[in-house]
């Protein structure tokens, strides 16, 4: 994917997350000096296999990290600080150095109890499927301009004053969610006092200039990955809102979460699963019957990486995969999780919608509409044979190889890299 115009790469989802995005940023976080998170929390978890038996979850550090390279938690992340170190210490004990590896942006903003609070408190009445880790709240802080930085701890006093303000304000919130003053948990002002206290000597030493460190290695000629989470659909712009998250998880987001213009991106590439799968509550247009959801949910391992909730899952839709393409500007795509479809004999693809009678091959913009649209499906002969021994485009067999052709003129986007398996080393370079 890098080369001599190729310096700087988003990686983003294409469908409604859990796409494989951290397989992909670690196959080019090899080749890359520097990684960067650009957008969402601890709500992501991103799935690498290293081989050997090892597989890591991140959550909130990029995925470079296993590579040896320079990770950056950028601007446009809401950092949840406790679930970091603990991150950061587990991967210690696993043999990953981290030390002089990892910067965080002192712009991001911090996410604290008092939002986990608010945020389970609001999927009780509300059902969105937030994952609870308080994603939400803390992004409606920032646009509040009331949150709370990773710089300010520069300022502890001040800071740990404004947080007393939150969390009386949180309190009084989460008594009206649970119906009256003395009812659900409520925050503690003097326990958020002493966590940053206990936060700030090990976090502002990571603190940068987040945009300045990818400007500079931009300069010096380096490699830079911009990693997302979650995926296109699940944008609070252009997803299927209000089923979506609380962040811009779209390419455009990456110039804006990192500190860098847009015009320093040189190529996106989005990945998708070879079917489509979502989490919690939404449309999902080509949602599988109940007996073959189940099927590839456990051919898939289709459980949420942060949550274990067992993922919806049905067929690769080429309308949102389209539309995904148009809103990210995508220059190529990887396809993870081919092998999961393996012992199909007629693999269905969604190649449009039928609404109301008519043909469309657009995504509508409300989920009412979205809910009533019939997917069209073209039957695609199945290969029924292992793929995980792939490695080469040549190699997979004429049906397999037949598939991947469809989805990519489907798709109206080059295929640059092809996932046969959950390990590193199982991809195949387009």
């Amino acid at each position: 994917m890098f080369g001599p115009k190729i310096q700087c790469v988003v990686v983003v989802g294409a469908q409604w997350g859990d796409e494989g995005k951290g397989k992909i940023v670690d196959v080019l976080a090899e080749r890359a000096d520097l990684v960067v998170r650009y957008q969402g929390g601890a709500n992501a978890g991103h799935t690498v296999d290293t081989g050997q038996g090892k597989s890591f979850v991140l959550h909130q550090i990029p995925s470079g990290i296993l590579q040896g390279a320079v990770c950056v938690v950028g601007n446009g992340v809401v950092l949840d600080p406790e679930q970091l170190f603990a991150e950061l210490d587990a991967l210690e004990q696993r043999g990953v150095r981290t030390e002089h590896k990892l910067h965080i942006s002192d712009r991001a903003h911090l996410t604290l109890p008092y939002h986990k609070l608010l945020d389970r408190a609001r999927e009780k009445r509300e059902q969105i499927g937030t994952t609870g880790r308080g994603i939400g709240p803390t992004y409606e802080d920032k646009y509040g301009r009331r949150g709370v930085r990773v710089g300010d701890l520069r300022n502890l006093t001040r800071t740990q004053e404004l947080v007393r303000a939150r969390v009386d304000a949180a309190n009084q919130m989460l008594g009206m969610l649970a119906g009256g003053a003395g009812s659900g948990e409520r925050a503690s002002a003097e326990e958020h006092v002493h966590l940053l206290e206990r936060l700030a000597p090990r976090l502002l030493p990571l603190a940068v200039d987040a945009g300045r460190v990818v400007w500079e290695a931009l300069e010096r000629g380096e490699s830079v990955l911009l990693e997302g989470a979650q995926g296109a659909l699940l944008d609070v712009d252009h997803g299927t809102y209000p089923y979506v998250t609380s962040s811009n998880t779209t390419a455009g987001g990456a110039a804006v979460g990192v500190g860098i213009g847009p015009t320093a991106i040189d190529a996106v590439l989005g990945v998708v699963k070879a079917y489509t799968t979502r989490v919690g509550n939404g449309p999902l247009p080509t949602e599988a019957e109940p007996a073959i959801a189940e099927r590839i949910r456990e051919l898939g391992g289709e459980f949420g990486a942060t949550t274990g909730r067992p993922r919806r899952c049905g067929w690769f839709d080429a309308v949102v995969v389209r539309y995904a393409v148009r809103v990210n500007g995508l220059t190529g795509l990887a396809v993870t999780k081919l092998d999961v479809l393996d012992t199909f004999a007629e693999i269905p693809v969604g190649v449009g919608y039928r609404l109301d009678g008519e043909e469309i091959d657009s995504m509508p913009a409300d989920v009412e509409t979205i809910a009533r649209v019939e997917p069209i499906y073209e039957m695609v002969p199945g290969w029924q044979k292992r793929l995980t021994d792939v490695r080469r485009l040549a190699d997979l067999p004429p049906a397999a190889r037949a598939y991947v052709d469809r989805l990519q003129d489907l798709a109206r986007a080059p295929i640059r890299y092809v996932s046969v398996g959950t390990r590193r080393d199982q991809i195949i370079e387009v």
